[in-house]
C-alpha cells in the first residue's frame, strides 16, 4: 500500500508532499506518484512520532486501571509511536521473562512501539540489583532502567547500577526522591502546604539526590537520566553537571510545565501526583530550561488510576495522572504559543530526543527519504476544552478536565499504518488485518 500525505507543513516550516511506500517514506517533496491513499494535509503540521520515555501501561497486574493495549490506543490517540513501559507493575519487570511478555503484548496490540524499562533493584525493593544483563540480552533488548515510582536510594547500589549499564551503553533513569526528606509528604512544602495542614514536600529532597548521583555518573562513566524533574533548583543542578560534561538528560512532564501547586487549593485528588505540583516560580524555570536546553526532553508520566483511588480524600488518593492524549496541547500551551520553543523543537523534546536516550531505532533521521514512517499530523488552529471524550485510556484522572487547550491529532501512522485517521483511533483489529 502507497500512502500520499499532501502539503504537510514539516516540522512547522517547509510544506511538501510524502510519499509512503510498504511502511517507509521513499520521497519528500513534489510527489506526482499515484497513491493507494491521499492524506490533504494542507494547513497541518507534520512531526515525527512522538516518543515517550514515561509511560505506566500497569500491566501486568494493574489491568483495571490500563492496559498494554488500552495504553497503546491512548498513545496512538496523542501522536505517539513508541512508549517506554515502566517497570512498577506486579510482578515487577525485573526479570526477562516479565520484560519480553510487555514487548509481546505491545506488538499484539499495533498501535506504538512499546519498549519496556527493566527495574534497577528486584522487586523495586532498593536492596539488591535486579538481573539487568538478563534484561539487556533478553529478545526486549532493554537499555533504560528505572525504579519510577520509588528511588535508588542506597548510594552504593546506585553506583553499582550506573557501573553495570555503562558496560553496555545502558542507562538508569532515577526517580529522585530522598525518602527519609519525605515520609508522609503530601504536597510541595511551602505556603500552600502551611494553609492546609498538610505535610510538605521539599524540593531539596528532589534536588539533594541529582546531586548525589550525577556526581556518581561522572564518577564510573556512565549515563543517567532524571524523571519528572520539577524545581527551580534541579535546574541549577542539571545545569552545573552539564556544564561540567557530566553524561546526564532530563525530562520534564507537561503537569508540572503548566500546574501549580495551587490547584491544591481545590482539595481534589486530580491534583496529587509524585514529584508534587511546584510554584509558579519553579513552573517558569522548568519553562525556561526546555527552551534553552538543559531539560532534554517532554515525558508524560502517564499514571493511569481506577477512579475508587482518586474519588476519596487527599490522604487517602494515588500519585498520578493521565497524560498520553493531553501531552502535545499542553506542550503547544505552555512553551510554542508563549514563543518558548518551535515546532522543530517540539520535534526534538517529543521525539528525536527521547528516542535516543531510549535507543529506539528510526528516529534520528525523520521525516526523510529513506525513514520508518512515523509520522502525527497536528492541527495547530484547533481549539477545545479538554473532556474524557478524549481520553481513550481505561482511566479518567486527568488534571484537564474543562481546561481548554490547542491543538488536535487529526493523524498518526506508525510504521505506515495509520492508527489515528481525521482525529478517529482506528479499531484494533482493523490494525491486525494484513
Amino acid at each position: 500500500m502507497s500512502i500520499v500525505i499532501r502539503g504537510a507543513s514539516l516540522c512547522g516550516e517547509t510544506s511538501a508532499d510524502i510519499l509512503i511506500e510498504n511502511g517507509v517514506i521513499t520521497d519528500v517533496g513534489t510527489v506526482s506518484v499515484r497513491a493507494t491513499r491521499v492524506i490533504d494535509a494542507n494547513g497541518l503540521i507534520a512531526l515525527p512520532g512522538l516518543v515517550d520515555l514515561h509511560t505506566h501501561l500497569r500491566e501486568p497486574g494493574g489491568e483495571g486501571a490500563e492496559t498494554i493495549l488500552s495504553g497503546s490506543r491512548a498513545a496512538a490517540s496523542g501522536g505517539f509511536t513508541a512508549v517506554h513501559a515502566m517497570a512498577n507493575t506486579n510482578p515487577v519487570a525485573d526479570n526477562a521473562n516479565i520484560v519480553e511478555r510487555v514487548q509481546e503484548r505491545g506488538r499484539q496490540a499495533g498501535y506504538v512501539e512499546v519498549r519496556p524499562i527493566g527495574a534497577v533493584t528486584k522487586n523495586l525493593e532498593g536492596e539488591q540489583l535486579a538481573d539487568i544483563g538478563a534484561m539487556a540480552r533478553s529478545t526486549a533488548r532493554v537499555t533504560v532502567f528505572s525504579d519510577d515510582g520509588k528511588c535508588v536510594g542506597d548510594s552504593l547500589l546506585m553506583r553499582r547500577a550506573l557501573e553495570y549499564v555503562a558496560t553496555f551503553g545502558g542507562v538508569v533513569a532515577q526517580h529522585a526522591q530522598d525518602p527519609r526528606l519525605t515520609i508522609d509528604a503530601l504536597v510541595n512544602e511551602g505556603p500552600v502546604s502551611a494553609d492546609l495542614g498538610l505535610r510538605g514536600w521539599p524540593s531539596v529532597a528532589e534536588e539533594s539526590i541529582i546531586a548525589r548521583d550525577v556526581l556518581l555518573a561522572e564518577y564510573v562513566g556512565a549515563r543517567l537520566h532524571i524523571c519528572h524533574l520539577s524545581t527551580a533548583g534541579s535546574v541549577d543542578v542539571i545545569r552545573w553537571a552539564k556544564k561540567r560534561g557530566i553524561a546526564v538528560t532530563a525530562e520534564v512532564t507537561p503537569h508540572h510545565l503548566m500546574l501549580t501547586d495551587e490547584t491544591v487549593r481545590s482539595n481534589s485528588p486530580i491534583f496529587k501526583v509524585n514529584p508534587p505540583l511546584r510554584t509558579a516560580e519553579d513552573v517558569e524555570a522548568l519553562r525556561a530550561a526546555v527552551a534553552d536546553g538543559t531539560i532534554d526532553i517532554v515525558a508524560t508520566d502517564h499514571a493511569p488510576h481506577a477512579s475508587a483511588t482518586k474519588d476519596c480524600t487527599w490522604h487517602d488518593a494515588s500519585f498520578g495522572m493521565v497524560g498520553l492524549e493531553s501531552a502535545l496541547p499542553v506542550v503547544l500551551a505552555t512553551l510554542v504559543e508563549p514563543g518558548h520553543v518551535s515546532w522543530k523543537d517540539v520535534a526534538r523534546i517529543m521525539s528525536t530526543t527521547p528516542a535516543t536516550i531510549g535507543r529506539v531505532h528510526g528516529y534520528d533521521a525523520p521525516l526523510v527519504v529513506g525513514s520508518p514512517a512515523h509520522i502525527t499530523l497536528v492541527d495547530p488552529t484547533s481549539r477545545g476544552t479538554w473532556s474524557t471524550d478524549r481520553l481513550e485510556g481505561l482511566s479518567t484522572n486527568s488534571p484537564y478536565l474543562g481546561i481548554e487547550l490547542p491543538g488536535r491529532i487529526v493523524g498518526t501512522l506508525f510504521n505506515g499504518t495509520e492508527t489515528v485517521v481525521d482525529g478517529t483511533l482506528v479499531d484494533a483489529e482493523a490494525l491486525r488485518k494484513p
